[in-house]
């Protein structure tokens, strides 16, 4: 085997050649076929070689791809930021377009911060944030994420941004069921509001509906109509992490429209160009821009590939694409029907312990049984999972779970949003054979017969 010099996840993992990709299908070098049952990283959100995509790019490329945006606009990127204001619900949002997740969590952090600042409130700079949540990689963005095993490593960096605890209905930190708990994971924001004191504080950062940090957690009715005035009553800003959720996954442009409530600052990715390009973008509400505009006339922040013409252009396309095709009305009407599969599959194998999420992203948490303690006779079931449904040819996202967001096994569904029922049929049947491989090891509590 020739030596490679790629740094890839795991340095010494052998990891197949991908030959190209079709639909929710992508196929490797020696003709293997995988469902992308978790669009990559939840990301190739309308499928693989998509046509109408491909020619967009072509166009773009034929004209240019790189202009640097202190000295020029362009038409794709100025009709990106109008569409993006145009499909957001219930506000006019300015885009700051930039090239992944992570950059576009820190950038509203930054603008969050210079928003105070502007309006001469420079002591309000911190940011809260929850424990088990991930809003990206960069120091900035680590410091607000809640997701222990990616911050250990780093933690002499990072600022103490996670101070809340997570709507976990599962396993709640107040030992507490809805709807009798009074949202108690809500109004525990304030309690800490109170603590540091609302003049330090800037911002208040979320993720709707929480990916890789918990399996798909999702908040019960209620939570984040309570989160929202529990900020406007405090002077903070509410900043939606919606790089995973935003885009159509859940079955709405944006998550938090299942809780009508609206943000302050959004930030977008993943879903944004399906996966063809690089591309992320932070939405800031035109009354968050007015103090700067009327200030500084500058957002610090930037990076060489911002606004990039060639990006910005499948990001239109691929809107058109959502748009032209109905897509939300698939995802909202097929993420029943494989949220109802796999419920079904929870009661064939006792050890599936909770199936969660919106859409056409969905959680699964593994358990060893109905005392919801974690696996001590099978080391990282989630990875065991994962390899295993490779094996099979299907691919699955691995996720966080467990108290405290340690501990524990779990896994995402989150195919294509223009997966059909046929598909997702084909999706259950080679994931039971994966979880049957797994009884069969006898490695997890006997299926329930």
């Amino acid at each position: 085997m020739v030596h490679s010099r790629l740094i890839k996840p795991i340095l010494d993992e052998v990891y197949p050649v991908i030959s190209h990709g079709k639909g929710i299908y992508l196929y490797d070098a020696d003709g293997k076929e995988y469902l992308d049952g978790s669009s990559g990283a939840i990301t190739a959100g309308i499928g693989h070689g998509v046509q109408e995509i491909i020619d967009a790019m072509h166009k773009q490329a034929s004209e240019v791809s790189f202009v640097y945006r202190s000295q020029f606009t362009s038409v794709p990127a100025e009709q990106l930021a109008d569409k993006l204001s145009s499909i957001m619900p219930g506000a006019d949002y300015w885009s700051f377009l930039v090239n992944s997740g992570s950059e576009a969590t820190e950038t509203a952090l930054k603008i969050a911060i210079q928003y105070w600042q502007e309006k001469g409130y420079p002591a309000k700079y911190r940011i809260i944030s929850r424990w088990m949540s991930y809003h990206g990689i960069t120091l900035g963005a680590l410091s607000m994420s809640g997701y222990r095993a990616r911050r250990s490593r780093f933690t002499p960096l990072l600022e103490d941004y996670p101070t809340v605890s997570p709507p976990y209905c599962y396993r709640c930190p107040y030992h507490d069921t809805y709807p009798t708990c009074n949202l108690k994971c809500a109004t525990e924001l304030e309690r800490e509001i109170v603590r540091i004191g609302e003049e330090h504080i800037a911002a208040f950062i979320i993720e709707p509906i929480v990916g890789a940090a918990g399996a798909a957690m999702t908040p019960p009715p209620g939570y984040y109509e309570k989160i929202r005035e529990i900020c406007n009553q405090y002077n903070i800003l509410l900043i939606a992490d919606e790089v995973m959720t935003g885009i159509g996954r859940t079955g709405k442009m944006l998550a938090l429209e299942h809780w009508n409530t609206i943000a302050d600052i959004v930030t977008l990715g993943k879903g944004l160009s399906a996966g063809y390009t690089p591309i992320a973008a932070t939405l800031v509400e035109s009354k968050i821009m007015e103090p700067i505009r009327k200030g500084s006339r500058l957002i610090m922040s930037g990076h060489t590939f911002s606004g990039n013409p060639q990006s910005a252009a499948v990001g239109l396309a691929v809107l058109d694409y959502i748009e032209k095709h109905d897509v939300l009305r698939n995802v909202e009407v097929n993420g029943l029907y494989l949220l109802q599969q796999l419920k079904g599959l929870q009661f064939k194998y006792s050890w599936i312990g909770d199936v969660r999420g919106k859409g056409l992203l969905i959680g699964m948490e593994f358990v060893q049984d109905s005392s919801k303690a974690r696996f001590v006779s099978t080391p990282d079931l989630t990875t065991k999972i994962i390899s295993k449904a490779k094996h099979h040819g299907l691919l699955v996202y691995p996720a966080a779970s467990g108290e405290e967001g340690v501990h524990g096994d779990g896994i995402l569904i989150a195919p294509p949003l223009t997966i059909t029922v046929q598909e997702i049929d084909k999706l259950i049947k080679l994931l039971d054979c994966t979880f049957n491989d797994i009884h069969l090891e006898n490695t997890q509590p006997d299926i329930i017969a």
